[in-house]
């Protein structure tokens, strides 16, 4: 009796099939390519609606677990849609960026605002949340946003006055500086763009604070920035926060202090460096720099010829020897060679020869630059050199000396005879010029003296 068998196609793990976690492995990813050739082509995304891979991990089980025909569909966000969502969500917050307890209202008031549409509140949550990180809306139209949402507080309060009256901030500014923009994009309910837009939101105003209240003589100096694609990005995205300012703004010194604030915040922003010092019209009596750089050489150099001394005078201590160790440093001299001792004076003889050499160096540049100070008062004021010129010197702090005791003095040192001490070397110069011959007098009359100068 003959049997009627009919193969129905290979086994999932080969043709022999498999055991174990190989089968398991082949058969589901036979599976998987099965239902992938049956699934039908899907249409094209709306370019509003989040990719595959932002899509949640519910909604993902969710579609997969859907049956090819019939399945539910996903929800299409129009522009309007999309705008109604941020408009909540900017409203709910109200202008706060660490409150996290506003999914409730914003879901409340989305749905006032689209009433024929049925949103679970994560999942408006997370729409929100794909909208401003994907960019499906610029800067300049997220403040647009933000302002309807949103009425500020200033424009409301100035019935009377126009001018926006904006509270102190208590937090530091350079702290405000230094906060990083981006933020960990796993923190549910905190979006690194609104953070970045608060962030620039918050400096402006410390910024326009603090040019109103600074004089014009003492605001810092602020630097030249680069026009580089982030900078101009920054500048743009402030450019929208200024029109509440510039609108309020009554006359040209409220105007120059807002634009002024804003320029500050830019270069907070970005990181450039902003002096402090103010704008000092007065000349600075520092000591250059060039004369520090050498004074520091200088005592550098007193410090090692002293070291080299103590260890000449056999002073072996740890930091005395590493110390001629590196005064020593490439070149073949070691401590232990016999003439040390000799090495040791020449290297002494050379640091002071050094010494000298920037001291000369110091004197050179002092008159250098005082000849130059004084060559351009006089081309700039006579006068005032003049009184510099005549101006005495104090010297001390006592009361100044009489004119007659000064003669006095000087006349006493001058006038009396002194015996010098000689030395036996003088005897011996005064032997050797004794056979020298004098040389004949020269008497100048005044016809040389005419026959020279023309």
């Amino acid at each position: 009796m003959e049997l009627n068998r009919t193969r129905k196609g290979p086994l999932p793990g080969g043709r022999q099939g498999a055991s174990g976690a190989g089968a398991g492995r082949g058969s589901m990813r036979t599976a998987s390519q099965a239902r992938g050739t049956a699934r039908p082509p899907s249409s094209p995304s709306h370019p509003s609606s989040p990719p595959a891979g932002l899509v949640s991990a519910g909604s993902s089980r969710a579609q997969q677990s859907a049956p090819a025909s019939g399945g539910v569909r996903r929800m299409r966000w129009t522009t309007q849609m999309n705008s109604n969502a941020l408009r909540a969500y900017f409203r709910a917050k109200g202008g706060e960026t660490g409150c996290l307890a506003y999914r409730a209202r914003m879901h409340r008031l989305f749905a006032e605002l689209e009433q024929s549409l049925t949103v679970i509140e994560r999942n408006l949550a997370d729409r929100v949340r794909y909208i401003l990180r994907s960019n499906i809306f610029d800067v300049a139209e997220l403040e647009r946003l933000r302002r309807e949402a949103v009425p500020s507080s200033d424009e409301n309060a100035t019935a009377e006055d126009a001018a926006p009256q904006l509270a102190e901030q208590p937090a530091n500014v350079d702290a405000a500086v230094n906060t990083p923009v981006v933020v960990d994009s796993n923190d549910d309910g905190t979006v690194a763009q609104e953070l970045e837009l608060e962030h620039m939101r918050s400096t402006l105003e410390e910024a326009i604070v603090e040019t109103r209240s600074t004089p014009l003589e003492n605001r810092p100096r602020l630097p030249r920035i680069a026009l580089s694609k982030r900078n101009r990005a920054v500048v743009r995205a402030l450019n929208p926060m200024l029109v509440t300012y510039l609108e309020a703004s009554r006359d040209l010194c409220e105007t120059d202090s807002i634009i002024f604030g804003a320029a500050l915040a830019v270069c907070r922003i970005i990181g450039a460096k902003v002096s402090t010092a103010g704008r000092a019209t007065g000349h600075s009596s520092a000591i250059p720099a060039w004369r520090r750089r050498i004074e520091e050489r200088i005592a550098k150099a007193r410090a090692l010829i002293g070291r080299l001394i103590c260890f000449r005078s056999v002073n072996n201590r740890p930091r005395i020897v590493r110390t001629v160790r590196m005064a020593f440093a490439g070149t073949n001299i070691t401590l232990s060679q016999p003439d040390i001792t000799q090495k040791l004076t020449e290297r002494i003889d050379d640091l002071k020869q050094r010494i000298a050499a920037w001291g000369k160096r110091i004197r050179r540049y002092t008159e250098r630059s005082t000849r130059f100070n004084q060559n351009r008062l006089f081309q700039s004021d006579q006068k005032r050199l003049y009184e510099s010129l005549e101006r005495p010197m104090v010297s001390g702090t006592g009361p100044a000396p009489n004119q007659a005791d000064t003669v006095a003095f000087w006349r006493g040192l001058w006038s009396e005879p002194v015996n010098h001490g000689e030395g036996p070397w003088t005897e011996v110069v005064a032997s050797q010029c004794a056979g020298i011959t004098p040389m004949d007098p020269v008497i100048i009359t005044p016809d040389d003296v005419a026959e020279a100068v023309p």
